[in-house]
């Protein structure tokens, strides 16, 4: 059985403020409770342009943990979809996705996080001891709807000041 957990929000900025905002993987720690900043890797650095294929490192904390995870972008649609996969020692974690739909005659937008459990039963064992978090989906839901309202809350403030 498949788990997964979405959540979304409205906010009144273009789908195209949104996009560059969570496509921007050093600044995710900004908005998400677990998620400390990204790193991006080898050669892409140097491109700087978000695509398929592109890796970076995702750093994270629990209240009683730190890890990373090595993800790998697998869509990158200007304003419209941003999906990578995070592993773990090799291991498939997760996957996230973010859909970016235009309201308001493109100048709001519905933005809509996706998590994806990816875990085979050994990881399920062992993610528990390293995050310190037992109840994913629930932690997740939860950690979902605060980096969308701070996000929301930052680019809405930002947009309102250019």
């Amino acid at each position: 059985m498949e788990m997964r957990v979405e959540e979304s929000i409205e906010i009144e900025v273009p789908p195209s403020v949104v996009y560059e905002a969570v496509t921007n993987v050093a600044d995710m720690g900004r908005w998400s409770p677990e998620c400390t900043g990204g790193e991006v890797k080898g050669e892409d650095i140097l491109d700087r342009q978000v695509k398929p294929g592109m890796r970076f490192t995702g750093h994270n904390a629990s209240a009683k943990r730190r890890w990373s995870t090595h993800c790998t972008v697998t869509a990158a649609e200007p304003g419209q979809k941003f999906t990578f996969l995070a592993k773990a020692a090799g291991l498939r974690i997760s996957i996230w996705s973010y859909r970016f739909e235009p309201l308001s005659y493109g100048r709001a937008t519905k933005v809509t996080e996706t998590w994806i459990d990816e875990r085979g039963w050994f990881m399920r064992f062992i993610g528990p001891r390293v995050s310190g978090i037992h109840d994913r989906a629930a932690y997740n839901r939860q950690s979902m709807r605060t980096t969308l309202e701070r996000l929301k809350e930052t680019l809405e403030k930002d947009h309102q000041s250019a």
